[in-house]
């Protein structure tokens, strides 16, 4: 599994940092989306929820 961020696309709302802390920040000077992890070991259910209410669609998953 691997995530990846669009930083153009994110719109800064910050739902991906409040629901993922483990693996999502919000970048001090822009608050756009910083990724901390982007190969988390498990499938966490945050993750999943944080991916979901991004409302920008920044946010992407590779389960492969």
């Amino acid at each position: 599994m691997r995530i990846s961020v669009d930083r153009e696309r994110c719109i800064g709302a910050g739902m991906c940092a409040l629901l993922a802390p483990a693996i999502f920040d919000q970048d001090y000077d822009d608050g756009r989306v910083r990724l901390l992890d982007p190969r988390p070991q498990q499938d966490h259910s945050a993750l999943r929820e944080a991916l979901d209410a991004c409302p920008s669609g920044a946010l992407h998953l590779d389960e492969s």
